[in-house]
């Protein structure tokens, strides 16, 4: 048995673990107490953590569709070998437009993404599509307009704020912040201060919370609206604030004083006396933030929702100070800055070709890949490469992919598991696991303090299995795009003495790349291929850390040096390097200070530009709005968190203790109505779809609503769909129309029940 040092790989917060291993298999999980930021914290979830690294689905070697649909096992040169040469014809005879590439770096798995971007450039496409196009652009884009870019990303202080609302979120179950749930705990006991909790549902955190509102669905943007004019009406805003840090708020408050508040607190179900309750307080508390999450980002007003609940916080000054909400760093550059307002090098940003929709962060929304893929031009998209992704489940109407991804000439699936994307793949590249190969995640979204944590290889790959880096260099290498060896770089980076801090390798390294321009977009595989092989441990994956600590380091020195970390400007980067290498429970990157929130604002001014036109023009549009779902009686809520869903990774059943057949949960006056109880089973159905559902009765959802849980649906082995295929019911034309974000927290149904039918019995 051995005892080693890893991280959960179940949601954004990465928790570290101890694990004991006997026998290649997990026999104990449990909180690792030396890690900086978690500091022994877990959740139920991670305990399990075994029904994801050994079960039935697991890919262990590569295979190829055959004529009759089934799959061949093939060696990976004769894969590759294939792969390549279509690739490579595809974009000869079509050009980059022929190409996209979805997912890319899964849940808690994104150094493979470093690699895996690089098949993009080779193809000459921009087209990168994955979850966070369905969840978050609309905020990036809102971001992108405040603070000058859209890698300018907000974080909160929940730990040290005296007045917290979360608002469609519920971090009990879908954490979020740090310590989720000792967090919440802290927070209730003291009298001091003071959560809210702004929800449709009394979920676990509402419970916990000293003020529910349980807006009507759907309804956010009248609310936040509300709340920010009654604060500017009483004066409650920090006028030294919003003039000393911020632009545009004389038109902002223009609007904010039209809103007819009586009005919008009736349209979103919560009394007048409540919405002036909490504004007040928010506005009048020492310190104050907000926490978000899709409840709001999936839903009607989704960009909207996010210019509003950022307006919350910038117009009271909690903002870039202790207790507020705050920006910060990244060590891994997982977003872009791809503001459609302006041109790079001279030329635009890329539209696709039938929707004309441009990026947001450099990624393109789901929602409109089939039609990309279906539509008739020449310009239509033929391969495809989905990455730790199943968008044939986990992306809006399922129907519609399953009926696009058939008509693609190269599907090309790099998974750990047989998913239902990858039933339909020509080839199917078997990845090794999150714990089978050197990993890290790029979700260290705190502020002041920030770590990151690189976690080493616990097992050996099943089978031939292969690390996501070694894959996409193969590809590359077989495409022509780069050589199969790069001696010299190879040679310094293993002669190099260790008191040169990398200096020599970076320098031979910027002189390659600087005669060989077109290497430059490919210096991840290089880096891999010649530092990689002197790192320790089979550690090669984490070789494009060293230039990233280098630029990270420059950029943030004092804070880099606050950390404890010791260089100069030359060696700084290269120390920090070595100490994610070489500490298994992660290490903190940097120490800033509040005051440094300013320095990362990226407008030129450093202020905060509050006047967004289009965000003006969809307030007004509140006003006259109908809201959807006529037609239909209930509001389902697609993809509630809660104790035992987790994501697409888990596949096996067994590892849930609770909800087998993930419930649509209901009002129990909504049941009695349509004659179901506990366990029934009903029909639930949409515009697009119909899927069949197991009620379980809850006070806690609000009449009119129901809802039903993500990450289910999969076939497991060869069974039928276990739980909800949720994505049957929803449309991708029923989005934000800036985003494309999908309404899946606002998805108009029919609910009726299954009458069982006694079987005939013949005479």
């Amino acid at each position: 048995m051995t005892t080693e040092k890893t991280a959960c790989i179940l949601c954004s917060r990465n928790c570290g673990l101890t694990v004991e291993i006997e026998n290649g298999k997990f026999t104990r999980i449990r909180g690792d107490e030396d890690h900086p930021l978690t500091r022994g914290y877990i959740c139920q979830k991670a305990a399990r953590l075994t029904h994801y690294q050994s079960h039935d689905d697991r890919l262990h070697y590569p295979l190829k569709r055959q004529a009759d649909g089934s799959f061949a096992r093939v060696s990976w040169e004769t894969a590759l070998d294939d792969i390549a040469r279509q690739l490579v014809q595809i974009r000869t005879a079509h050009g980059g437009d022929a190409f996209a590439f979805v997912g890319g770096g899964g849940q808690g798995n994104h150094l493979g993404g470093a690699y895996s971007r690089q098949l993009l450039a080779a193809m000459k496409s921009r087209y990168a599509y994955n979850a966070l196009g369905q969840e978050k652009t609309g905020d990036f884009w809102v971001n992108g307009r405040l603070f000058g870019s859209q890698t300018c990303h907000t974080t909160e202080d929940v730990e040290h704020a005296d007045y917290v609302l979360f608002i469609g979120t519920n971090p009990f179950q879908a954490h979020g912040i740090p310590n989720a749930r000792d967090t919440l705990r802290e927070l209730k006991k003291n009298p001091d201060r003071t959560m809210v909790v702004i929800d449709p549902r009394r979920s676990e955190t509402a419970r916990q919370a000293d003020i529910h509102l349980q807006v009507k669905p759907g309804t956010d943007a009248y609310l936040m609206a509300a709340m920010l004019a009654i604060i500017v009406r009483e004066g409650l805003h920090d006028r030294d604030f919003l003039a000393q840090h911020c632009t545009g708020f004389a038109a902002l408050e223009k609007e904010l004083l039209a809103i007819p508040v009586a009005d919008y607190a009736q349209r979103s179900d919560i009394a007048l006396a409540d919405v002036e309750r909490v504004a007040r307080g928010f506005a009048t508390a020492r310190s104050a933030c907000v926490r978000i999450d899709l409840g709001i980002q999936q839903t009607l007003h989704t960009t909207l929702n996010g210019y509003l609940e950022k307006m919350l916080y910038l117009v009271t000054g909690n903002f870039g100070r202790k207790g507020g909400n705050n920006l910060h760093t990244f060590l891994l550059p997982i977003l872009g800055n791809t503001d459609e307002r302006k041109t790079r090098k001279g030329k635009t940003l890329k539209l696709t070709a039938h929707h004309r929709m441009h990026p947001i962060a450099g990624i393109y929304p789901p929602n409109i890949l089939p039609d990309e893929i279906e539509h008739k031009g020449e310009d239509r998209v033929r391969a495809i490469f989905v990455d730790s992704a199943n968008p044939l489940l986990t992306y809006a109407d399922s129907g519609a992919y399953e009926r696009a991804f058939k008509k693609l000439e190269l599907l090309v699936v790099v998974d750990v598991a047989m998913t239902e994307t990858a039933r339909l793949a020509h080839y199917i590249l078997p990845a090794a696991s999150q714990f089978e190969k050197w990993e890290a995640t790029g979700f260290n979204l705190e502020f002041p303090e920030n770590t990151f944590h690189l976690r080493h290889a616990l097992f050996p790959p099943t089978g031939e299995c292969l690390p996501e880096p070694e894959i996409y260099t193969r590809l590359l290498e077989k495409t022509g795009d780069i050589p199969a060896a790069f001696p010299r770089l190879e040679r310094i980076a293993r002669l190099e003495p260790k008191a040169s801090a990398h200096l020599l390798y970076m320098g031979a390294l910027g002189a390659t790349l600087a005669r060989h321009t077109k290497w430059q977009k490919f210096a991840a595989s290089i880096v891999y291929r010649t530092l990689g092989k002197a790192l320790p441990e089979g550690a090669a994956a984490a070789a494009p850390l060293l230039p990233l600590a280098m630029v990270y380091a420059g950029m943030h020195y004092r804070a880099v040096r606050r950390a404890g970390h010791q260089g100069n400007r030359l060696t700084l980067g290269s120390a920090l390097f070595r100490a994610i290498m070489e500490r298994r429970s992660g290490t903190v990157l940097s120490r800033h200070e509040f005051s440094d929130t300013w320095s990362l604002i990226k407008n030129r001014d450093k202020r905060v530009h509050l006047a967004i036109p289009e965000m003006f023009e969809e307030l007004r549009a509140l006003q006259s709005e109908i809201m959807p779902g006529a037609g239909f009686p209930f509001i389902l809520m697609a993809g509630e968190r809660r104790s035992y869903n987790a994501n697409q990774i888990y596949r096996d059943p067994a590892w849930r203790k609770v909800d087998p057949h993930g419930a649509m949960r209901m009002h129990p006056d909504d049941a009695r109505e349509l004659e179901l109880v506990e366990g029934a089973r009903a029909t639930c159905t949409s515009a697009r779809d119909s899927i069949n559902v197991v009620i379980e009765i809850d006070d806690g959802v609000r009449r009119g609503m129901v809802t039903l849980p993500h990450g289910y649906g999969m076939r497991y082995g060869n069974s039928a769909p276990i739980g909800p295929e949720l994505n049957r019911l929803t449309s991708a034309t029923h989005c934000d129309a800036l985003s494309r974000t999908p309404f899946h927290k606002h998805v108009p149904v029919h609910v009726r029940k299954i009458v069982e039918t006694a079987p005939e019995i013949s005479a």
